[in-house]
């Protein structure tokens, strides 16, 4: 009696193994690769800052969070022009609050610049820099 051989069981079985295998490796490798980049990411710093046109000036208020006590100074961009919440640099804002440029910045002090325009909108970019060497951007808008 002659029976028929029959090995084609063999080779899809050993395909769909080693696909399975290919496909294990694969997740792995991208699995280490995406948790191992998630060392570098920085947490948020929490401040809020609040933007008021009157007129031609422009009021900068920060207006609390728990990171305010780590802000070193504000950055302000009215068009791509800088100016400072610290003494000392040739664009500066009006401190409107007492005690001026040289204090620490805490909750409630107010900044002014009066460099709006009343018909043409700026944009207007602050940008926080804290004691950690952290920079961040707090608010965006257009005034």
């Amino acid at each position: 009696m002659n029976f028929k051989q029959n090995e084609e069981a063999v080779s899809p079985v050993i395909g769909v193994i080693l696909m399975v295998a290919i496909t294990v490796i694969l997740a792995a490798v991208i699995a280490a690769f995406v948790f191992g980049m998630t060392d570098n990411v920085q947490t948020q710093k929490n401040v809020a800052v609040g933007l008021q046109k009157d007129g031609v000036t422009l009021q900068v208020t920060i207006q609390g969070g728990a990171d305010v006590t780590t802000l070193n100074y504000l950055k302000v961009t009215v068009d791509g022009t800088d100016y400072y919440t610290v003494a000392g640099n040739s664009k500066t804002l009006n401190a409107v609050t007492s005690g001026g440029l040289t204090e620490k910045l805490s909750v409630g002090n107010v900044y002014s610049i009066d460099k709006m325009s009343q018909t043409v909108q700026k944009r207007v970019v602050v940008t926080g820099h804290f004691s950690d060497g952290h920079e961040q951007m707090l608010t965006d808008g257009t005034l």
